[in-house]
C-alpha cells in the first residue's frame, strides 16, 4: 500500500498526463489547464519585464555617458568662455593703447605739419625774395596771423581759423598767401581772410599778394579780377 502511494504521488509530480487525468476525474482538469497558461503568460511577462530592464539599464549607461559628455562640453564651454574674456579684455586694452597713440602721433603729426608748412612758406618767399622787395616788402618783416573766431562774430562761423602772413609798412597793412601750388579756392579765401584780419586788427589791408611757385590760370585771373597782385614761378593751363 505504502508503495502504491508512492508511486502514485510520483506520477502526480512527474507525468503531466497523469495529473491532468486524475484532476479530471476529480473535476479540477479545468483549473489546473488555466493555472498551467497562467503560468505560461506570468513567465512571458517576467521575461518581457527581463527584457524592458535590460534596456532600461542600457538607456542608463547611454545617459549616463551623455551626461558625462555633456559635463566634458560645459567645461570645455566655459574654459572657452574664460579664454574669450581674455582675448576681449586684451582687445580692449589694445584698443585704449592703439587710441592714446593715435592721439599723440596726431599731435605730433599736427605740430610737424605746421612746423613743416611754416618753413616750405619761409622757402617760397626766400625764392620769390628779390620780387617782394622790389614792391617795398622785406621777408624778415613778415609776421604770422592766427586767430581763432570761438564766438563767430567775426567771420560769421564759431571756431572759424584764420591763418595768413601779414606785413605792417609805413602804418600801411599787407597781406600775403604763401603757397607752392595755388588755387581758385586760395584766392576766394583770401578775400574772407582779409574781412577777418581788418575787423580783428581794426586796420585797412592796403594790399593782397598771393606768392606761389605754381598758380593754376583760372585761379590767375580770379586774382586779377580781385585786385590781389601774383607772384609766381608759372601760370598753369
Amino acid at each position: 500500500m505504502q508503495n502504491v502511494k508512492e508511486t502514485f504521488i510520483k506520477l502526480l509530480e512527474e507525468d503531466k498526463e497523469f495529473r491532468f487525468t486524475v484532476a479530471g476525474i476529480l473535476g479540477y482538469r479545468n483549473i489546473l489547464e488555466r493555472l498551467e497558461e497562467h503560468d505560461r503568460k506570468f513567465n512571458e511577462v517576467l521575461s518581457e519585464l527581463r527584457e524592458h530592464r535590460k534596456l532600461l539599464e542600457e538607456h542608463d549607461r547611454k545617459f549616463n555617458e551623455v551626461l558625462s559628455e555633456l559635463r566634458e562640453h560645459r567645461k570645455l564651454l566655459e574654459e572657452h568662455d574664460r579664454k574669450f574674456n581674455e582675448v576681449v579684455e586684451e582687445i580692449k586694452l589694445l584698443r585704449e593703447n592703439f587710441e592714446n597713440l593715435y592721439r599723440r602721433v596726431e599731435v605730433t603729426i599736427g605740430s610737424m605739419g605746421r612746423r613743416w608748412g611754416r618753413d616750405l612758406e619761409r622757402m617760397v618767399l626766400e625764392i620769390f625774395k628779390e620780387a617782394l622787395e622790389r614792391r617795398g616788402i622785406k621777408i624778415g618783416k613778415v609776421e604770422s596771423f592766427r586767430y581763432v573766431d570761438v564766438t563767430g562774430e567775426v567771420s560769421g562761423r564759431k571756431g572759424t581759423l584764420t591763418e595768413v602772413d601779414v606785413v605792417v609798412k609805413d602804418d600801411k597793412l599787407y597781406l600775403i598767401e604763401v603757397k607752392s601750388h595755388a588755387e581758385v579756392d586760395h584766392v576766394e579765401r583770401l578775400h574772407e581772410k582779409r574781412e577777418v584780419v581788418e575787423k580783428v586788427l581794426n586796420k585797412t589791408v592796403e594790399k593782397m599778394f598771393i606768392v606761389a611757385v605754381n598758380i593754376d590760370e583760372d585761379a590767375y585771373e580770379r586774382a586779377k579780377e580781385m585786385g590781389i597782385e601774383v607772384i609766381c614761378g608759372d601760370v598753369i593751363k
